[in-house]
C-alpha cells in the first residue's frame, strides 16, 4: 500500500504530493504530530519536515492531543474533524491518534529546513511531463 505525503512548502504558499511505498517509510512509525524528520527517505534530500496531521485508510483525520494509534469517539465544538455550522454546536465524531502506525495513509507536513534543490524544481518536472502526455 503506498502512503500520500503532502509537503507545504511555507516560502511559495504551495502544496505538493508524492507517493510512497509504506515499506520506505517504516522508521516513521511512532512518530507523533508535531515531529520532525529527515526527508531523504522519501527522496527529497536535504529537507527536514516536520508533521502536521494525517488520515487513516477510512478517511478519519489524526488529532492532535488524542494519546495512541487508535480511533476515539470525541465531543468536538470544532477543528480537526468537525466544523459546525452554528456556534455553540457540539457533535461526537471520530478522529485518530496523532501517531503514525501502519493503516496511515496520508501524512501532511511543512518544510522547516530546506535542501539544495527548490521543491518546484523537483515536483515541477513531473508536472509538465504529465501535462505533455495528457
Amino acid at each position: 500500500m503506498n502512503v500520500k505525503f503532502v509537503i507545504n512548502d511555507p516560502t511559495t504558499g504551495r502544496s505538493y504530493q508524492k507517493e510512497v511505498e509504506q515499506s520506505k517509510i517504516e522508521n516513521l512509525f511512532g512518530l507523533k504530530i508535531g515531529d520532525e524528520f529527515d526527508a531523504g527517505i522519501i527522496d527529497l534530500p536535504g529537507y527536514r519536515l516536520k508533521i502536521t496531521g494525517g488520515s487513516d485508510k477510512d478517511g478519519f483525520p489524526m488529532k492532535k492531543g488524542v494519546e495512541g494509534t487508535g480511533r476515539k469517539r470525541l465531543l468536538l465544538s470544532g477543528g480537526v474533524g468537525y466544523r459546525p455550522k452554528e456556534e455553540g454546536v457540539k457533535k461526537r465524531k471520530t478522529v485518530r491518534g496523532e501517531v503514525i502506525a501502519d493503516d496511515i495513509v496520508q501524512i501532511n507536513c511543512v518544510v522547516v529546513k530546506e535542501g539544495k534543490q527548490k521543491l518546484e524544481e523537483i515536483f515541477g518536472k513531473k508536472e509538465e511531463e504529465q501535462a505533455q502526455t495528457a
